[in-house]
């Protein structure tokens, strides 16, 4: 997809701004693009992931993504389901976020994108609940783990081993063999140039794994597993000091909030074109 398209689906041609929801299938992938205008990019029932300004973003159920106008992301369905995007007007948009931000829609929130989508032309009324709607956007921690990748081909060849595969649970003195580096040498080359210490970034890029396996629908335990915790408790309280929240409250949900979605002129994705 063109990253310069300046026209956009899911403004159409009704005054912004504009509610479009969609049933998004896993595997689906959209490549870098922009959109005119912000963007609320919320799973009502899906998991995808955002990637923009070189993070990536999950945007599970319950949550949403603020995009800024102009910002180029792309989007992966990691969990089938319901979605929905609204787009808003830069001109009359209070919001003053110029970052990708990660929302929590509550259930205030959720019935004004309702009631927009269901009252799409223009009125005082609309007017008022759109002010609210923006008004009440809170920024919410966890909805992103940056897990910054180094350019040194030692420490790069230990990071691309560890995203490949979290589980691994070689120390320093170990990798050090493998790359032909001591401890001493690692160590600073990781907070040189990843600002963070060897365990933190490790337990960064296993979170991040972690985040895409309960996306899918593994157990909490399972996803322990798959990132090199025996125990799901330990594994709970990492999580938790990362994200800021339980591995639970990242399992997909059942059954979206919003249903039925709209068919003609929705876009296959959220963020999408």
């Amino acid at each position: 997809m063109d990253a310069d398209r300046s026209t956009d689906a899911t403004a159409g041609s009704l005054p912004l701004p504009v509610v479009t929801r969609a049933q998004v299938d896993q595997g689906t992938r959209l490549t870098h693009h922009r959109h005119p205008h912000h963007l609320i990019v919320w799973a009502t029932s899906a998991t995808v992931t955002v990637r923009a300004d070189t993070r990536d973003w999950l945007v599970p159920p319950a949550h949403a993504l603020w995009l800024p106008a102009g910002t180029p992301h792309a989007v992966d369905v990691l969990h089938a389901g319901n979605s929905c995007t609204v787009a808003v007007d830069t001109a009359r948009c209070p919001v003053a976020w110029a970052e990708p931000v990660g929302i929590v829609i509550t259930p205030l929130v959720r019935e004004l994108i309702v009631h927009l989508d269901r009252n799409p032309r223009p009125g005082s009324t609309r007017t008022s609940v759109e002010a609210l709607l923006l008004d009440l956007l809170e920024p919410t921690a966890g909805t992103h783990l940056h897990v910054p990748l180094p350019a040194d081909p030692r420490i790069r060849t230990i990071a691309d081993a560890l995203i490949a595969n979290p589980a691994d649970g070689r120390d320093l003195a170990a990798w050090g063999h493998e790359v032909g580096a001591g401890v001493r040498t690692l160590t600073r080359l990781f907070s040189n140039e990843t600002g963070m210490t060897f365990a933190r970034w490790r337990t960064h890029a296993r979170m991040r794994a972690a985040l895409t396996h309960l996306a899918r629908g593994a157990s909490v335990g399972a996803t322990a597993r798959a990132v090199g915790y025996r125990k799901p408790g330990a594994f709970s309280d990492a999580f938790a000091r990362v994200t800021g929240q339980t591995p639970s409250a990242w399992l997909p949900l059942e059954n979206g909030e919003m249903t039925p979605v709209r068919e003609a002129g929705t876009p296959p994705v959220p963020g999408g074109h």
